[in-house]
């Protein structure tokens, strides 16, 4: 299946991350690597659940200035296909069920590059005031940074 971008409709970001391929699957599906990225520091993430099967719950938390841990993510693994793409939903809660407030479905591609992994986030929305409002919040300072973040974990270790 290919992912059709909608400029009014979706957003996405991209960066190749020097690091092999499996170093960035990893850091995506073990939640305690996982932690180490996701949200942009200093916030702090905590997984609840990442059940890294299609239906599988997908929930984290988020800890702001070092305060107690609230909601971040829940939502639903739609696909995982080891070392080439995850997609995942909050339209959808674990276990197929309609979550209250659906706001993002974002499809996360590994491709090899010739300077590690070709890492792409494709993020879509159902309308387009949903995209602008995400623009707004600054998706593309968070999801960079956290996107960075994800690169220094895995280069570093590399």
């Amino acid at each position: 299946m290919t992912e059709a971008f909608n400029p009014d409709l979706d957003l996405k970001i991209a960066r190749i991350i020097k690091a092999p391929r499996a170093a960035v699957w990893s850091a995506w599906t073990t939640p305690s690597r996982f932690e180490q990225w996701w949200i942009p520091a200093p916030a702090r993430c905590q997984v609840e659940q990442m059940d890294l099967s299609p239906g599988g719950a997908f929930i984290t938390r988020m800890s702001e200035n070092g305060g107690e841990f609230g909601p971040h993510v829940s939502g639903c693994f739609l696909a995982v296909d080891p070392m080439e793409r995850i997609v995942f939903t909050n339209a959808l809660l674990g276990g197929w069920r309609p979550a209250e407030k659906p706001f993002i479905t974002a499809i996360i591609t590994l491709r090899d590059h010739a300077d590690g992994t070709d890492y792409a986030a494709h993020v879509m929305h159902r309308t387009s005031t949903e995209r602008a409002k995400h623009d707004e919040m600054g998706f593309y300072d968070g999801w960079g940074t956290a996107i960075g973040q994800l690169a220094g974990l895995v280069e570093r270790s590399s």
